[in-house]
């Protein structure tokens, strides 16, 4: 059973800075790819940012090249996703996803998923 607990998130002004944070936990062979979605009113949830913990890979959405970055701890355990110059574009509930494949986006449905974590910006 694989738990996943994020934070951060908040308001911030254009071009502002923010930082995600999600602890996962679980059977590790369920969760090698962490990474987030983001959901916003009329459109369908987006993979944003995913890490393959084992290989250390890393893949992004292409809006988001360039400003955003994911990040893991040693333990493998904990994702970071830095997000900078920030548009009013990436607001958006984010939520921490986990899955045992890490070479594509698969249906959102698929993977473990977080409460989720609203970001503002405006």
């Amino acid at each position: 059973h694989v738990q996943l607990v994020e934070s951060g998130g908040g308001s911030v002004q254009v071009g502002g800075s923010l930082r995600l944070s999600c602890v996962a936990s679980g059977p590790p062979h369920l969760r090698p790819c962490l990474g987030w979605f983001r959901l916003s009113p009329g459109k369908e949830g987006e993979g944003v940012a995913r890490i393959d913990t084992i290989s250390g890979a890393t893949y992004y959405t292409d809006s988001v090249k360039g400003r955003f970055t994911i990040s893991q701890d040693n333990a493998k355990t904990t994702v970071h996703l830095q997000m900078s110059s920030l548009k009013p574009e990436d607001t958006a509930m984010y939520r921490c996803a986990a899955y045992a494949l890490c070479d594509k986006w698969f249906p959102m449905e698929s993977y473990y998923l977080a409460q989720g974590t609203q970001v503002t910006v405006s």
